[in-house]
């Protein structure tokens, strides 16, 4: 059964040039994270999602991380402007593989930033974290373009993280799960709070299944004993990036 398509992209052969904001850089190994990736498509596959792979974006080293280039929402795509400058290129190939999947494209426009790191949808709620690659602009352009999807958006304040989705994501339930400290709490609803910084990184993948990284083994059990089966890939080499497993796909789920 495909449960949808999922969108990934293939790491540049500059992965290790890649941008790093709040950790220090580490060596990258590229070979590895070549294998990483494979794996971690793989695991999309096996979960029911027809994956589709983006052009190459060889001379961005951050073009791996495809969520950022594009918001999908109820058959609309929205094209990003990220607020890397130096990774605006990369949403080129993103949009031509919505236009492929016949998607209604639409794009924000400057001065508005945005990056789809910061967009996690939680039903016909749409939270945005605001304050680092996304503006205000970028927000109020997202909150335009998904009202015609019957959303409600809101912005979320950011502390010292990267993405929104750096901080919380949402099991298949809708419960978010948090590090704590790192947003504005004030804008969400009650979070279950975990203990690993990669435990509040989760992909819920259809049914019960949720992609989880295995740096967080413990939040790992913790999800299992919640009831939901955790798929667990390892991408050692990309959180040495502060990239995690939500930022390495942009999932499409079937509309209606």
């Amino acid at each position: 059964m495909i449960t949808g398509t999922a969108l990934v992209r293939a790491p540049s052969p500059r992965l290790a040039d890649g941008i790093v904001t709040h950790i220090e850089r580490s060596p990258i190994d590229v070979g590895l994270a070549r294998r990483q990736r494979d794996a971690y498509r793989a695991a999309l596959a096996d979960a029911g999602w027809s994956v589709v792979d983006v052009a190459p974006a060889d001379d961005c080293p951050d073009s791996v991380f495809v969520e950022d280039t594009l918001v999908v929402c109820g058959g609309l795509a929205v094209v990003t402007r990220p607020g890397a400058p130096e990774r605006r290129p990369e949403v080129q190939g993103a949009r031509a593989a919505a236009e492929a999947l016949l998607l209604d494209v639409v794009e924000i426009q400057a001065p508005g930033t945005l990056d789809g790191g910061d967009v996690l949808q939680v039903g016909d709620h749409v939270y945005v974290g605001v304050g680092g690659r996304t503006n205000e602009a970028g927000f109020a352009q997202l909150r335009d373009h998904l009202a015609t999807r019957g959303r409600t958006t809101t912005p979320v304040t950011l502390h010292g993280v990267l993405h929104l989705k750096s901080a919380v994501t949402a099991l298949p339930d809708g419960t978010l799960v948090a590090l704590p400290g790192l947003v504005d709490i004030r804008a969400l609803p009650p979070l279950l709070p975990v203990e690993e910084e990669a435990g509040c990184h989760v992909v819920p993948l259809g049914d019960e299944r949720v992609l989880i990284a295995a740096s967080a083994p413990r939040t790992a059990d913790l999800i299992h004993r919640l009831g939901f089966a955790p798929v667990v890939v390892d991408i050692s080499e990309y959180e040495k990036l502060e990239g995690c497993v939500t930022c390495l796909n942009v999932l499409i789920p079937p509309i209606g």
